[in-house]
This record gives C-alpha cells, structure tokens and sequence, in this order.
C-alpha cells in the first residue's frame, strides 16, 4: 500500500482509494443512471460550447463529456487520475467511432499540458470539491487558465455549503465545508469539498476568471430551485458556473 505521505498532492487516502477502484469504473455509470445532475451540466455545457473547438475535461471520469461532445465535431482530451475510467471512456470512443485522447494525471499537476492550448475545459460533477486543500484547488485553478486561449470558456460544478444549513466550521484537521462521507464500494471515507458561492467567485477571480452565468441547481429532476425568492441560498444544492478567461489574467 502507497503510505499516506507518497500520495499524489491534493488527495487523500479516500480520493486515492476511489480512482483505483476498477468495480467502481465498470460499473460508475449504471449506478448514476437517472442522477438529474447528469442531464442539466450537459445542457449547461452545451449553452457555452457553442461550436466546435479543442475541449478538455479534467476528471473525465467515464467520458460523459466527451462522448457527448465528439460526435459534434469538438476534439476532445479526458483527462483522470483513474487508469480504470479511462479504459471505459476509451472503450466508449472506439464503440462509436470517435477519436479521443486521454491522459492519466493528477488535476494539481498538468504542467505538461501547453498554454493556451484550449477553447474550452470543463470540471464536472464536483470533482473540483474532490481536491484536498485551498491551495491545491487554487494550482488545479490556475492551471486550467493557463492551458486555455484568450476568452477561453470554463464550465464547472460545485457543491453549496449552505444547502438545508449547510457545514459551518471545519473539524478538526479539515477545512470549513469540508464534508466526509463512506464510499459505495468500499475504500476509505471520501471527503468532498463544498463551497459557498462567495468562495467560488473569489477562487475562479484569483485564478484569472470572469463569471459568465452561475446556475443555481436542485435535486429536483429539472434541476430547477422551486421558489427561488425564498432562502435560495439554503435550497441550492449546486451551482452550475461558466466562467471565462480573462485577457492578462485580470478579472
């Protein structure tokens, strides 16, 4: 076992658990069919993907994405930290005929990808929360602004701190809206991070981002806050968040 120390920066022993479990890529999809979240960060994507460019997708996961994205004409990267979801996605491409790049890395450590090298990135799914430490999200971040051109689109999702109360102060050796929970097939707790809006705004600024549109999502299978007017920020599970690189990296 990789002791706890040689673990790849911005991970934990459960984030490191979770991407070498091989049951978990096989069957990640079947388990998510019908998760609402799934169709509104596609449709949301595809208001900001306009036409077709150079896409990355950074903890590709399965390749939702990308396999919605290439037969569209886009020339798509997936990039994870799991062999396993990548022998999915790559499976994926070659039953449909499209051709797709993939590359095994961890998000804090694409310093082989060149700048501005991008129209477009995406980070779905909360995998943004998955990295462990402010300063880690904060290098994912800056990462994925140099890799893209001047005005390049970032679409990303994030988890809402305050959702039904929501977590206020970090325990002892986590972070404010840090929040651990058991995986579904075994391997250590899983921490995941989740935000509240005025982080998310000050983090994607840091980094070099403008704000384009922000969605507030529910659980509700349309994904709509049902009366938006009354505590929204209680009852935003998520937020849907298009951001885009700004000249100079000056927002």
């Amino acid at each position: 076992m990789t002791p706890d120390w040689q673990l790849p920066p911005g991970t934990d022993r459960g984030s490191w658990d979770y991407v070498r479990n091989r049951l978990l890529a096989d069957t990640y999809d079947q388990r998510l069919a019908g998760t609402p979240l799934l169709e509104l960060d596609l449709r949301f994507a595809a208001k900001h993907f306009r036409m077709p460019g150079r896409l990355i997708d950074l903890g590709c996961g399965t390749g939702r994405l990308i396999m919605t994205f290439a037969p569209r004409g886009f020339d798509c990267v997936g990039v994870d930290l799991s062999d396993g979801m990548l022998d999915v996605l790559r499976q994926k491409a070659v039953t449909a005929g499209v051709a797709v790049e993939t590359l095994r890395a961890n998000l804090v450590e694409l310093d082989g990808l060149g700048d501005a090298s991008f129209d477009y990135a995406a980070c779905l799914f909360s995998t943004l929360g998955m990295i462990r430490g402010r300063e880690f999200r904060a290098r994912f971040l800056q990462h994925v602004a140099r890799i893209l051109r001047p005005d390049g689109v970032f679409v990303l999702h994030v988890h809402n701190r305050a959702y039904r109360g929501g977590m206020g102060l970090g325990k002892k050796g986590k972070e404010p809206g840090d929040h651990t929970m058991p995986q579904a097939i075994g391997g250590a707790d899983l921490t995941l991070h989740h935000f509240s809006k005025s982080e998310i705004d000050r983090d994607l600024r840091e980094a070099g981002f403008a704000i384009r549109e922000c969605e507030p999502a529910s659980i509700h299978p349309d994904g709509k806050v049902r009366g938006r007017w009354f505590f929204p920020g209680l009852r935003t599970y998520g937020y849907l968040i298009a951001a885009e690189k700004v000249a100079c990296g000056v927002a």
